[in-house]
């Protein structure tokens, strides 16, 4: 017990605490972290020796949701085990290794692996505590980890900058900014806001670097204090492989990183890269030459940019590939669109469907449902390989929800338009900048499917090429590149992806190489993408510039209205025998769904025949409705009353509503005297009654035959 050491600070009015000691004694990094009641515990391990034959860095980040840590059990009636990550928890593993992976020298290839292993939910995301324990973790390992770093969720909630707003605030806060980044350089962003302008989103990175700065002291003072172990040396390939590989394929090099078609460059490429594996042969390792070979491409491309300004595709620095919007590609779908940025193509799918179709989730911290998704498919062709076909990666997941929170917020709220909406985008063909394209093309599917969006929203990718020292001296040479392809985000230092509308902006991602970005080259960076969307936006309205103003014939209908609270149960039946009931009485298939919010006492009726839901509709109506005394009605007589001693008949049962009925006591059948009710009316007769008297207490209906009459 006396190696365990506590560290705790006051952050943002909650008290935050790291241990160290405590568990996982056996990795080579434990640090268990607690933000008020959040608890995270996170691990890294490294591997002793290089792994032969790789020619990548093998950091491995895993994000283990445990969900006693909010106190549940899975609702899955055959599972309580938790089984494949959750799209929550891939997305935050990724928000993890991004910041991280730039901070290790290039050419180590040590394995590392960091476990986040989530122990208890309070208010706050643990996916910020996660990011801190994730560094300091690593400070502690002998990997030559150059942090640290620190993570901060910055909202703002009726224009005041909040830190790590709790899960409640979230759903205030028009801004979702979190930052990692380094004292003075900014490694990594994501982001969604509504339509706020650049000023506001730099003034929040602004505020977010400040407020972090305790945190880097924390860690500093760790890991002098608990750091027993030396660093790894790095053995970087040596110089002598890369002068004898760029002797021997001399001009050839550059003029196939000139080479403008894709196809054509990484084919010359392939070619160059198997010619000096076979020239070399026997004298280095394969990894080794292969390794080599793609450093000598990435330093042709950035000798290309910064000593050239030429593009290797002939582009200007500042100049956008040839854009191609096109919509109502399909003819049977609710909404389509085909958008190519170069060699980049994505077509976008729209389906809508009725308020019931939505998502569930079930997480740690949320349960509930989500009524707008974006899928994102990046099938091999699209970049002409040949791989099989497996469950949806990481990379597919991270860049669906990418274009997902770009489109957030223009989507109608659920009272103006109650649909559940469903994008596909399919990545046709890919160059770089594919979650943009999907951005676009799903803008563009939604319009083409009449979904009322409050603006439409385009994406640009912004990359950076820097000159040698740029780590040390952000004072040295660089170049933003607008609209990235490929082969400049293979052998650039950033990634900076930016949606928005002509208002501003609605979504942000940033990935770094070098070690961070001072604040000045992000505000260039932001002026650089305004002036490259409002380029793709003026693209996208030549297709189209608006929604359509009605839905496509094949999107179903909704009829929504609401009902008295205490009368759902009404409506659906037991076991929802009613609702099942109404849809096989309307065909079935033409009204496609009836669904009930509790909360709202809204029903909502989908169909493909509005004439059908409305007919639904009526009836619903007339379930829930009470009769009113004084008023005539039209029903069904449903039985015959008889006293139960003598057995003569005393009166008429008739339905008047689906959900009511009553009795015409025999004396209010007919003007005259009758001897029996029989006499007058039978089992299934149409009547109309006027109602004399409500017994709400009893529930019993009073009726007249004869005053109707």
């Amino acid at each position: 017990m006396s190696d365990i050491k506590t560290y705790e600070v006051d952050y943002a009015g909650k008290s935050l605490k790291l241990t160290i000691g405590q568990m996982a004694k056996l990795a080579d990094g434990a640090v268990k972290v607690e933000y008020g009641d959040t608890v995270v515990l996170v691990t890294a391990v490294v591997g002793d020796e290089p792994r032969d034959g790789i020619e990548f860095f093998p950091l491995m980040v895993d994000y283990e949701e445990r969900l006693y840590a909010a106190g549940k059990i899975s609702g899955s009636r055959f599972i309580k085990r938790e089984g494949r990550p959750s799209d929550n928890a891939i997305l935050n593993a990724r928000l993890i290794d991004r910041p991280l992976r730039p901070l290790f020298p290039k050419g180590y290839r040590n394995d590392v692996q960091v476990i986040v292993t989530v122990l208890s939910v309070g208010e706050n995301d643990p996916d910020m505590p996660a990011m801190l324990g994730a560094s300091c973790a690593l400070m502690l390992t002998p990997a030559p980890f150059q942090g640290p770093i620190a993570g901060i969720r910055v909202g703002r909630i009726d224009g005041q900058f909040v830190v790590n707003p709790t899960l409640q605030q979230q759903e205030t806060s028009d801004l979702d900014i979190v930052i990692a980044s380094k004292r003075d350089r900014v490694m990594m962003l994501e982001a969604g806001m509504s339509q706020l302008p650049e000023a506001v989103v730099v003034d929040a990175i602004k505020f977010g670097q400040e407020a972090m700065a305790p945190l880097f002291d924390l860690q500093e003072q760790i890991a002098k204090e608990c750091r027993t172990e030396e660093k790894h040396d790095i053995a970087l390939a040596e110089n002598e492989i890369h002068a004898g590989i760029e002797g021997h394929l001399g001009e050839q090099i550059i003029e196939a990183v000139k080479e403008m078609d894709k196809l054509n460059r990484e084919a010359k490429l392939k070619e160059h890269e198997a010619d000096v594996l076979k020239k070399f042969e026997g004298d280095y390792k394969k990894a080794e030459l292969k390794n080599a070979f793609s450093e000598l491409v990435e330093k042709e491309v950035r000798n290309l940019i910064i000593n050239e300004h030429t593009r290797p595709d002939g582009r200007k620095i500042d100049e956008i590939r040839e854009l191609t919007s096109e919509v109502a590609i399909l003819p049977r779908t609710h909404g389509s669109a085909l958008f190519s940025r170069g060699q980049t193509q994505v077509l976008s799918i729209v389906t809508l469907a009725g308020p019931g179709e939505g998502q569930v989730i079930e997480n740690m911290e949320q349960e509930g449902e989500k009524r707008f998704m974006h899928h994102y498919n990046f099938p091999p062709f699209s970049v002409g390989e040949v791989k099989p076909m497996r469950s949806v990666g990481r990379r597919e997941i991270g860049h669906g929800a990418l274009a997902e929170r770009a489109v957030i917020p223009v989507i109608p709220p659920i009272d103006k338009f109650p649909y559940t909406i469903r994008v596909v985008s399919e990545v046709l063909a890919s160059n770089g900048s594919s979650s943009m394209a999907s951005t676009c093309g799903t803008i563009l599917a939604l319009m083409d499917a009449g979904v009322p969006i409050l603006a439409p929203v385009g994406g640009i990718a912004i990359g950076l090429i820097t000159e040698e020292g740029f780590d040390e001296d952000p004072t040295k040479g660089y170049q933003l590149l607008t609209d990235i392809q490929g082969i400049e985000d293979f052998g650039g230092d950033m990634d900076f992806k930016v949606t928005g509308t002509t208002e501003g902006i609605t979504a942000i991602q940033l990935d770094m190489k070098v070690k961070g970005l001072p604040i000045a080259i992000i505000e260039e960076t932001f002026e650089r993408a305004r002036a490259g969307r409002m380029v793709v936006l003026e693209n996208m309205s030549k297709a189209l510039a608006a929604p359509r103003a009605e839905l496509s014939p094949f999107a179903p209908r909704i009829i929504a209205f609401q009902i008295p609270n205490d009368k759902i149960g009404d409506v659906i039946g037991p076991g929802g025998k009613i609702i099942r009931a109404l849809i096989e009485e309307a065909g079935g298939k033409t009204v496609t769904s009836i669904d009930i919010d509790d909360a709202t006492s809204t029903v909502s009726i989908a169909s493909t025949d509005s004439a059908k839901a409305q007919i639904v509709a009526d009836k619903i109506r007339a379930m829930v409705a009470d009769v009113e005394i004084g008023q005539i009605y039209e029903g069904e007589v449903i039985g015959i009353q008889k006293n139960r001693m003598t057995g003569a008949e005393i009166g008429a049962i008739v339905q008047v509503l689906p959900s009511k009925e009553g009795m015409v006591h025999i004396s209010e059948i007919a003007s005259e005297r009758i001897a029996d009710v029989s006499s007058k009316v039978k089992v299934g007769d149409k009547v109309k009654v006027k109602v004399l008297s409500v017994d709400a207490e009893r529930g019993r209906i009073a009726l007249s035959i004869k005053q109707a009459m």
